[in-house]
């Protein structure tokens, strides 16, 4: 795919997300007619049409997009870094890193401020990619390494965090569903919460887009090209694992896209690390976007977690990728 047909395939991506955000304002416990809609945006007047708009709808599903970008870019990262096609943030522990150090701080640590969960995150979610690393020979590993270490260290933490949850009492129901991965009830301040750090592990991947090619080619001839390996590693693990930090506190742990979004991204064939990296942002939004609404409108007024419809999709699809065993790293190059 040239870069002119890669940069049609994302705008492509871009509306095809901007038209699901659309109809995302349209389904729900109250539907709106487009006219409506169209209306309320154009022109809030602060009634109930526009306040589902405004303050119930839009924002969720810019959440969602936004989430969505992040958490594809850091599958493509975690997948190039360790040159394992099976990584992604669930699978490498780093999204069963982030959640369990912020239910425990959430719990135990109440006078913790909400502002300081994406740090907790980040440390917690560092932490278990580098014991799941460790595990896998330091990533270079086979996939079964990388997938077994991962899932121990994701089962070893979400049993701690279920225990905590059981201490919680009354809150367990709203901890439940934050669990389960989701964006109800997410408003502005929300968004603006999660944003920079989704747009600097974004950003961040795309300015290191050159290094992150390099790291598809084997430690020895990276390093023949003057990569300083010791000092980029831990960059670029930080990389991936920031957009899953901020990610984490609002919408929980939302599986399946960074495993899937970076190989739908690589089967388009793009030129280039920096069209990969755009492509796979594109299609994670879409793909979040969409589960948004259909979890919230297939059983009006109830709506079910995110998480639940993304690893409905995700469990066809590893198996799907461990059965087929030929997807590559590095295909279409």
């Amino acid at each position: 795919m040239s870069p002119r047909q890669s940069c049609m395939t994302i705008g492509l991506l871009i509306a095809a997300s901007m038209l699901v955000l659309v109809i995302g304002l349209l389904v729900g416990a109250r539907p709106l007619s487009v006219g409506t809609a169209i209306r309320v945006l154009l022109a809030p007047d602060g009634k109930i049409d526009s306040i589902l708009v405004w303050t119930l709808r839009l924002p969720r599903s810019l959440a969602a997009a936004a989430a969505g970008a992040g958490l594809a870019v850091s599958g493509y990262v975690l997948q190039t870094l360790t040159r394992n096609p099976l990584a992604d943030p669930g699978i490498t522990g780093v999204t069963a890193g982030a959640v369990a150090p912020i239910v425990w701080s959430f719990v135990f640590l109440p006078s913790v401020s909400p502002v300081s969960y994406p740090f907790i995150g980040l440390a917690g979610g560092l932490a278990a990619a580098s014991v799941t690393f460790w595990v896998s020979r330091g990533g270079q590993g086979r996939p079964l390494q990388l997938a077994l270490g991962g899932i121990s260290i994701s089962l070893f933490l979400g049993a701690i965090t279920t225990y905590v949850l059981l201490l919680t009492g009354p809150q367990s129901a709203s901890l439940l569903f934050w669990v389960s991965g989701g964006f109800q009830g997410r408003t502005w301040s929300h968004l603006a919460y999660m944003l920079p750090w989704t747009l600097a592990g974004v950003l961040g991947a795309l300015l290191a887009r050159r290094v992150i090619g390099m790291f598809m080619l084997s430690d020895h001839a990276a390093a023949g090209m003057g990569l300083q390996l010791g000092l980029w590693k831990p960059v670029i693990l930080v990389l991936a694992v920031i957009p899953v930090a901020g990610v984490a506190p609002i919408a929980g742990p939302v599986g399946f896209v960074g495993l899937a979004a970076p190989h739908i991204a690589r089967l388009l064939r793009p030129r280039g690390t920096g069209w990969e990296i755009g492509l796979c942002a594109a299609i994670g939004s879409l793909i979040v976007v969409s589960a948004d609404v259909i979890c919230r409108s297939i059983a009006v007024p109830r709506e079910l977690p995110v998480g639940i419809a993304t690893a409905m999709l995700g469990g066809p699809v590893f198996i799907y990728l461990v059965q087929r065993g030929r997807i590559q790293l590095g295909v279409g190059r």
